[in-house]
C-alpha cells in the first residue's frame, strides 16, 4: 500500500476548501461572541472516565481508544465536545450564575455518522448551563439557525425537525414491562418499525401500546401537535413536550420550515428534552443536532440545567461553491529597503502580495495574480496584468 495513502472516511483539506471552513468558524465563532458566548479550547484526549462519563452508548461506539505509556490508563479520543464542555462548566469554571459556551475543534469518529461522511468532523458549537427554563432552547436553537445563514442559506432552504424524549419517557413511566424494554423501543421508534413495535408491546397496558404504535405516524408539519394531543394519552410529561414543542416551531417560523417527528429519537440517552436537526439541501444527514441535556453535569457532581447545539463546518463547508480567486498582486524577490517597504504598506492596507522566489512561476488555487508591482525610474509603482 502506498505510504501516502489515508484511511476510510479521513481525507486532507485543501486550500479552497480549507479556507471556506476557516472562514466559516470566525464568522460563527464571533457571531457567538456577539451573544454572550466564551471560548473554550477542550483537550483532544483525556482519560476514558471523564470523557465518556454521561455521554451515552453511542459516544462511546464511536470514540478511539489507547494506553497512555506515561500513567498506563486508558485514554479516549473525544468524538464529540459537549460532555468536555459541561466537565469545564461543572468544575473549572464552577460559577452559580448562567454560562454559555462555545468551542471548535477536531473529534474523532471511530465510524462515520452518516453518508459520505468524514471521520474526521470539525465540530462547532455552543451550549447554555444553568436555565432550565425554554428561553434557553429557544435561544440556542435562533443562534443555529443563524449559523446556516451565516453559511448563505435562506429560511427556504433549511428545515428544521423538532423532537422531545419527555413523550416516550412519560409513556414508560406508568408501564414496568415497557420500561424494561427501553432500548429496543428507542431503536423500533428511530427506525419506524411498527410491526417491530406491535411485537414486542404485545404485554403493554393497553395506552401504552396505542401511543407507542401512534408515535411512527406522528411526523410532518407543525399540524402533528394537535393530532399528537388526541392520540396520546394525557400525561403531564407529554402535555408539557409537545407544549415546548409548540413554543419551539412558534418561534422558528419564518427562519426555517419547520417539521415535527415524535419518533425522531436520535440522541434519546443523552438528551432530557427538546431536541431539534437542521437540514440542508445537498446533505442526506442532518448538518447540526441540538437539544437539552439536563443530566450529562450529575456524572461530574455538579448537576446543571443545559442546553446546545453542534454541527461539521467541514460537512458544511463542502456544499458551498468555490470562493472567487482574490486578486492580489505579484512582486520580485529582493531585499531592497524600498521594496520591502513598498511591500508591507501594501500589505497593510489588505493587498495580498506574492513575491516570485527566483526561477519559479506562481500557482496557487486561491489567488489571481492581476497586477505587478514593478520598479521605474526609481519607484515600485503597480501596473495591471492582461
Amino acid at each position: 500500500m502506498p505510504n501516502w495513502l489515508l484511511p476510510e472516511n479521513i481525507a486532507d483539506v485543501l486550500p479552497s476548501e480549507a479556507r471556506k471552513t476557516e472562514e466559516l468558524r470566525r464568522l460563527m465563532l464571533d457571531n457567538f461572541r456577539s451573544y454572550g458566548y466564551e471560548l473554550v479550547m477542550p483537550p483532544l484526549l483525556e482519560y476514558v472516565e471523564s470523557l465518556l462519563t454521561g455521554a451515552g452508548q453511542d459516544t462511546e461506539l464511536r470514540s478511539f481508544k489507547l494506553v497512555d505509556p506515561m500513567s498506563g490508563r486508558m485514554l479516549g479520543l473525544r468524538a464529540d465536545m459537549t460532555t468536555q464542555v459541561a466537565r469545564i462548566d461543572a468544575h473549572l469554571l464552577n460559577r452559580d450564575s448562567v454560562t454559555r459556551l462555545c468551542y471548535a475543534g477536531s473529534v474523532l469518529h471511530t465510524r462515520p455518522s452518516g453518508l459520505h461522511a468524514t471521520r474526521e468532523p470539525l465540530q462547532i458549537g455552543a451550549e447554555i448551563y444553568g436555565h432550565a427554563g425554554l428561553e434557553a432552547d429557544a435561544e440556542v436553537q435562533e443562534l443555529a439557525l443563524a449559523s446556516l445563514a451565516l453559511a448563505g442559506f435562506g429560511a427556504d432552504q433549511v428545515r428544521l425537525d423538532l423532537s422531545h424524549v419527555g413523550v416516550l419517557r412519560a409513556l414508560l413511566a406508568g408501564d414496568g414491562a415497557a420500561q424494561k424494554d427501553e432500548a429496543a423501543l428507542y431503536t423500533l421508534l428511530r427506525a419506524k418499525d411498527t410491526p417491530g413495535l406491535d411485537a414486542i408491546s404485545v404485554s403493554y397496558a393497553p395506552a401504552t401500546r396505542a401511543a407507542l404504535l401512534a408515535l411512527p405516524g406522528l411526523y410532518g408539519d407543525i399540524d402533528v401537535l394537535a393530532r399528537a394531543r388526541e392520540v396520546l394519552p394525557a400525561l403531564p410529561g407529554i402535555t408539557r413536550a409537545l407544549a415546548e414543542l409548540a413554543a419551539l416551531a412558534g418561534s422558528a417560523l419564518g427562519r426555517a420550515d419547520v417539521a415535527i417527528d415524535l419518533a425522531d429519537l436520535r440522541g434519546y440517552q443523552y438528551e432530557s428534552g427538546a431536541m431539534f436537526a437542521l437540514y440542508v439541501p445537498g446533505l442526506p444527514n442532518a448538518v447540526a443536532r441540538g437539544g437539552r441535556y439536563d443530566h450529562v453535569g450529575e456524572a461530574f457532581g455538579r448537576a446543571r440545567p443545559a442546553t446546545g447545539f453542534s454541527l461539521d463546518l467541514r460537512e458544511l463547508a463542502r456544499l458551498l461553491p468555490t470562493a472567487e480567486r482574490k486578486h492580489s498582486i505579484r512582486a520580485p524577490w529582493g531585499n531592497a529597503p524600498e521594496l520591502r517597504e513598498k511591500i508591507a504598506q501594501l500589505r497593510k492596507a489588505g493587498e495580498v502580495v506574492i513575491q516570485s522566489l527566483p526561477g519559479h512561476d506562481n500557482e496557487q488555487d486561491e489567488f489571481e495574480c492581476d497586477r505587478v508591482l514593478v520598479l521605474e525610474n526609481s519607484n515600485w509603482i503597480l501596473k495591471n496584468l492582461g
